[in-house]
C-alpha cells in the first residue's frame, strides 16, 4: 500500500483536469483529507455546511458522493440546512452548543463537519469549534484547514478539483490502495 502523500502527488500529476495548482498545496491537502477520510472509514456521518455562495457546491457534493455508478459503500452525508433550516439564525456559543447537542442526540459523537466557504461567515463558526472538522476555508488562515481565496477567478474550478481528488482518495482508501495513517 502506498502512503497518502506520495499517492496524492502521483494522482495530481497524472490527472487530465490540470490540477497542478494543487501540487503546491498537497501537504495541507493531505493532512486535512486524511483526517476526514479516516472519520468516514470509522463510520462517522458527514454534516456538510457551506456559506451561501457555495450552496451549489453542497448540492454537487451530496448528489455526487453516493452515485450508484461508483460501486462503493454509501457514505452517510447530510447538509446541515436539511437537519435544521434555521441555522442562519444561530449566533453565539450558546446557540451553537444547542445545535451540537441536537446533533449529538441524533448521531452520538459519530459525526464531523465538512465546511466550505468564507472564514468570516457565521456558518463557519459551527464547524470551527470542532477539531475534527474538514475545513475548506476562504480568506482566512485557520489551523488544520485547507486555505482558499474567495476572489480567485478559478475558485469554482478549484473546488471541483478538490472534490475530484477527495473522491479519488476516498476510493483509494476504501479499496486498500492507499494507507491513511495517523
Amino acid at each position: 500500500m502506498q502512503q497518502l502523500l506520495k499517492w496524492t502527488l502521483e494522482t495530481i500529476r497524472a490527472d487530465e483536469a490540470m490540477m497542478s495548482w494543487l501540487e503546491e498545496q498537497r501537504f495541507e491537502w493531505t493532512a486535512a483529507a486524511a483526517q476526514a477520510i479516516r472519520q468516514i472509514v470509522e463510520g462517522r456521518t458527514i454534516i456538510l455546511v457551506t456559506d451561501r455562495e457555495r450552496q451549489w457546491f453542497s448540492t454537487y457534493i451530496t448528489s455526487s458522493l453516493n452515485m450508484p455508478s461508483l460501486d462503493r459503500p454509501i457514505m452517510p452525508i447530510i447538509c446541515l440546512e436539511q437537519i435544521y433550516p434555521y441555522y442562519d439564525d444561530i449566533t453565539g456559543g450558546e446557540k451553537i452548543d444547542m445545535l451540537t447537542d441536537m446533533l449529538s442526540m441524533s448521531y452520538g459523537e459519530e459525526y464531523f463537519f465538512w465546511y466550505v466557504g468564507k472564514g468570516d461567515d457565521r456558518r463557519s463558526d459551527i464547524a470551527k469549534r470542532e477539531d475534527s472538522s474538514f475545513l475548506w476555508i476562504m480568506d482566512e488562515d485557520f489551523q488544520n484547514s485547507f486555505p482558499l481565496r474567495s476572489y480567485d477567478k478559478l475558485l469554482d474550478i478549484k473546488l471541483l478539483h478538490l472534490y475530484r481528488i477527495f473522491d479519488k482518495t476516498l476510493n483509494a482508501v476504501l479499496f486498500g490502495e492507499v494507507a491513511v495513517v495517523e
